[in-house]
Formats: C-alpha cells, structure tokens, sequence
C-alpha cells in the first residue's frame, strides 16, 4: 500500500514506501537549500553550496519504489547542521547565557559543529556571535523535528519487521580540504561507514560494500569518514537497528563550480536504483 508523503514545510520531506514495505530507512540530512528568512551570514550562495549535499535525495530517491523510507533536510546544513550533536557547539559562537553544557568535538575544531563558524578555511560564515536565543530556535525549529521524524521512521519499521537498515546519505568532495582530516588526499568513489563496527552488523556492511564494488566503484571503509552523529545516535545492532552512513564522491555527478549535475549523474542514479532494489531484497531477507 502507498503510504503516502510526508512534508514540514522548509524543514523536511518523509516519502513513504510503494507497495509493500521492507525495514529500510534512507536519510539525507545535508541537501537542503532552503535557506531560512534570518539566515544572516556574510558569505556568498557559492560558498554555501560548498557545504550542500547536492542532489543526494534525489540519487536515492528510489528508495520508496523498493519499499523504503526516505527522508530528506530542506534546510541547509550550514544553518544548523543534524549531522551533529546539540552539545557539539563552539561557544565563540553563542552571544549570551547558554542553558545547556556543551561538549564540542574535533570538527568544531574545524568550524564545523552544530552551528557553522566557517564555511571554509579561514572564511567566518557569520561577522559574529549569534545571540543564544537565535541558537536555541535553530535547534527546535530544524534539527529537533529532523531527529524526531527519523527516529519515528526507524522504529515504525523496527517494531513492522524486528530489525531496520538505515542508510544515512552523503556526498564528499573529490579531494579533502584544509577543513578535513584528509586535506589533499583523493577520495574514492564511495566511503562507507559504521564507526569501526559499533553502528551496524558486519554482514550489512559487507554486503553494501560488494554490491557497490560489483558496480564497478572504487569504495574504501570508514576512511577517511568513519560515522557522525547520526548512525551514532540511531545505530545499535544488538537492538536490531544498523546504521550505515554511505558518501559519494561529487566527481561521479556534480560540477564543483556550478554545482549543476553532470553527465555522469543518470548513470550514477541508475546504478543506486539497481543498489537499493538488491539491497531492499536483502533487508526484507534479514528483517
């Protein structure tokens, strides 16, 4: 059955399975480019779209064909980022009272917490602190409702099927940055990721893994990503939950200057129809 659509507006979009449904979940959190009324930043449209996931949604968007759940941000990340922690916040940032402890991490260090303070090496995204209020809405207006409707998402299968498959989807630049761990380094075409085994059970890696490779694509495992926030928080394999953040290298469809699809990018979409039908195939196997 056709379990119809689901929309917050300007914050995200639920897409639900066609026909019958199998215990996979597929989230997007970074693709959004609705860029919010009091977005006050200092940078150009460019600059932000350096940050964007462009295009991941609609890459994966046949989940819902092969019976899966997809969920997508339509906020940008760079507004606030559900790809982190709400502890994970630079305290330069905030102007004003915080209410809560904060527990920032190494790509705070880099300007990439919560709330952005760069967007790129040495290029504040703002002219400076943001008022802790402001801070505060950003949390409960986006990044809380998009937590809250992917948790939903996973235990509604989870509870359908006694176990769920969550693919947490991103896109990577070809070469690290001066912002990454990697600056300089190639990427190859996929990395997946399950923080060193903790977010999903080997055998759904693994098969994610081989799938992709039979595709034809070079694919590395957690290096040079190994899981953020998002397969931390819902990934458990000993409760039947797997998380796996998969990244696709921008060189297979994405112009890095327009940001503008390529040629490559129909090709790119069909063979991730062909890996999450086998995929689909798999999970409604294991569930």
């Amino acid at each position: 059955m056709d379990g119809g659509d689901h929309l917050i507006p300007g914050v995200l979009y639920r897409r639900d399975p066609v026909g019958p449904a199998v215990p996979l979940v597929v989230d997007s959190p970074h693709n959004g480019t609705a860029w919010p009324a009091d977005f006050d930043h200092r940078v150009t449209e460019a600059e932000l779209m350096t940050s964007v996931d462009a295009y991941v949604d609609e890459l994966f968007g046949h989940a819902p064909r092969v019976g899966g759940t997809l969920i997508a941000a339509l906020f940008p990340r760079a507004y606030i980022d559900p790809n982190r922690a709400e502890d994970d916040l630079d305290e330069t940032l905030i102007d004003g009272a915080w209410p809560h402890p904060l527990n920032p991490s190494s790509k705070t260090a880099f300007g990439m917490g919560v709330v952005r303070r760069l967007i790129l090496k040495g290029r504040p995204l703002y002219d400076g602190p943001l008022p802790a209020a402001d801070i505060l809405w950003r949390l409960e207006q986006y990044h809380r409702p998009y937590h809250a409707a992917l948790a939903a998402a996973l235990d509604r299968a989870r509870t359908a099927h006694g176990a769920v498959f969550h693919i947490n989807a991103h896109s990577m630049k070809p070469v690290g940055n001066a912002m990454n761990e990697d600056a300089g380094v190639a990427r190859p075409d996929f990395v997946l990721s399950d923080r060193e085994g903790a977010t999903c059970e080997t055998a759904y890696l693994d098969h994610a893994v081989e799938l992709l490779r039979d595709l034809g694509y070079v694919v590395s495992v957690n290096d040079p990503y190994k899981g953020a926030e998002i397969v931390r928080r819902y990934g458990d394999p000993d409760t039947g939950r797997h998380s796996l953040q998969i990244e696709i290298n921008r060189k297979l469809y994405l112009d890095g200057e327009t940001f503008q699809k390529t040629d490559g990018f129909d090709t790119l979409k069909l063979n991730l129809d062909a890996f999450l039908a086998e995929l689909a195939g798999w999970v409604q196997a294991r569930g």
